[in-house]
């Protein structure tokens, strides 16, 4: 006995195997998505330099992601944060930590919005300052200081590294050339 399938289950029936046609090339898509940059594709990376150029800190550092650099106030020695975040291949100075108004520590109008930390310090958001050439310059401070990298919680002492000495902190982009180790 054979079947008679009337227009309409015809019709649903050929869609059915069209949207089965695309379902592989949409599962490929998702896992390229997911699994982020290609074999041997470079990604971006926070490395802090000597003034030699030799790497003491290479850590990757996708887009969107963010880290600080926190510090010992010199005179008051609480810490203080200036966070940034790779955004769309830019090093950007988005907030800043500062527990109190000490010596050179206050919000310039204009620069951000000042609110309350709940603990008597404050935060400086949407500073969003993009950093010229992706770097900068920083005078590492003694241990009492101790500049750091915090990045997920983890803590990477600057000072141990490099103690009174000149750093570079930079993002630096895939295919950019980084600069030489060699004198």
């Amino acid at each position: 006995m054979s079947r008679i399938t009337s227009a309409p289950e015809a019709m649903g029936d050929s869609r059915l195997k069209a949207g089965r046609a695309w379902l592989p090339a949409l599962l490929l898509c998702v896992g390229l998505v997911l699994a982020g940059p290609a074999a041997g594709q470079e990604a971006a990376r926070l490395e802090v330099l000597d003034a030699e150029g030799e790497r003491l800190v290479s850590l990757p550092m996708p887009e969107g992601q963010g880290w600080c650099l926190e510090w010992n106030h010199s005179v008051e020695g609480f810490a203080v944060l200036d966070c940034y975040r790779h955004r769309e291949g830019r090093m950007v100075l988005v907030r800043s930590h500062l527990p109190d108004f000490a010596a050179g520590l206050d919000h310039i109008p204009g620069r951000g919005r000042q609110v309350s930390d709940g603990e008597g310090g404050y935060w400086i958001e949407d500073i969003d300052e993009p950093v010229p050439g992706n770097a900068y310059r920083l005078r590492v401070g003694a241990m009492r200081v101790n500049h750091r990298l915090v990045i997920d919680g983890t803590r990477i002492s600057l000072s141990q590294l490099a103690e009174n000495r000149r750093v570079t902190v930079r993002l630096t982009l895939p295919g950019e050339q980084s600069p030489s180790t060699e004198p």
